[in-house]
């Protein structure tokens, strides 16, 4: 006597439930993969127990979280990448520190360039916050450019 398509299908998955661990197979790219996938069985469906890996908790600043946002919302496989793999707050913080730096550098070369000195600031204070915010704000639309949306 033939068994109907659903009765092979509920055998199946009632063999699958039963076994619930599925060994991975070799991936052929090299990347590494999990040994084994267990699932919990919740009402009738087989969800698999996926956990990201840890990742030390480091200091995240604006330019972080503007990197951040952007690799999630245009680089997406970038974005899952990192966060897979469990380096997505190192790859952070190094482009945090990465741009606090080039700020700082940058800002020092344009104050040299453009004559904004001590002795400016001395005579004329106004008029050194004016030029030092806009050295500031070309400084920033270079990191911004370079670093975060890159």
């Amino acid at each position: 006597m033939c068994k109907s398509k659903l009765e092979v299908r509920t055998a199946h998955l009632q063999e699958i439930s039963q076994a619930s661990m599925i060994k991975a197979g070799n991936n052929p790219k090299g990347a590494n993969t999990m040994s084994e996938i267990t699932y919990t069985k919740q009402a009738d469906y087989l969800i698999p127990d996926l956990t990201l890996p840890t990742e030390p908790e480091l200091p995240l600043g604006r330019y972080a979280l503007m990197h951040r946002d952007y690799l999630e919302q245009h680089k997406r496989v970038a974005y899952l990448n990192l966060l897979t793999s469990g380096g997505l707050n190192a790859h952070l913080h190094q482009t945090e520190q990465t741009a606090l730096s080039r700020l700082e550098l940058l800002t020092k070369r344009l104050a040299k360039e453009q004559g904004v000195t001590e002795e400016l600031k001395e005579k004329a204070p106004m008029q050194w916050v004016q030029a030092m915010n806009a050295i500031r704000s070309q400084a920033e639309e270079v990191i911004l450019e370079e670093l975060i949306y890159s």
